[in-house]
């Protein structure tokens, strides 16, 4: 099957603020626990990321949102990679490097030059997903989320 044909990737609306949360919390729920920060920038998506100049995905297949991920501004130049989500029944169809390979085009469209993300050495298949597209890891600063023992970027050239 070609997961191309079926699955399309669509960008935030009004009328899509609960996918971000409900993709979220399930996938928070099954490997960590929900931070105070998850809970802040989940309850208001178009406030804490779109407001502040940034973007949400939806991944949709079969007419269904199943996947989100976000690009969150740090700088003009750096946005970070956030709240990727595939809700569990759909895993292993490609969703998610469908979701980053959107990401990674749309910050080569707008000059964005660094990608950011935070993550888990524990979650073996993510990591693996973002060095295929060229992440590599960096210094982790403190503080950031406590489920995260791991720093990667991407430069986009």
């Amino acid at each position: 099957m070609n997961i191309d044909n079926t699955v399309t990737i669509i960008p935030f609306s009004s009328d899509l603020t609960e996918p971000i949360k409900t993709l979220n919390i399930e996938w928070l729920k099954k490997y960590f626990k929900i931070e105070p920060k998850d809970e802040k920038v989940l309850s208001n998506p178009q406030e804490e990321i779109i407001d502040k100049g940034g973007m949400i995905f939806y991944a949709k297949y079969n007419g269904k949102i199943v996947g989100t991920v976000s690009l969150i501004k740090v700088t003009d130049t750096v946005f970070e990679l956030s709240k990727m989500a595939v809700t569990d029944d759909v895993q292993g169809l490609g969703i998610g490097k469908k979701l980053l390979q959107h990401c990674v085009d749309i910050a080569q469209e707008q000059g964005i030059q660094k990608i950011i993300l935070y993550s888990n050495k524990g979650l073996k298949p993510a990591i693996h997903l973002y060095e295929r597209f060229g992440f590599v890891e960096v210094l982790l600063e403190d503080g950031v989320y406590e489920r995260a023992d791991i720093k990667m970027e991407k430069i986009i050239s």
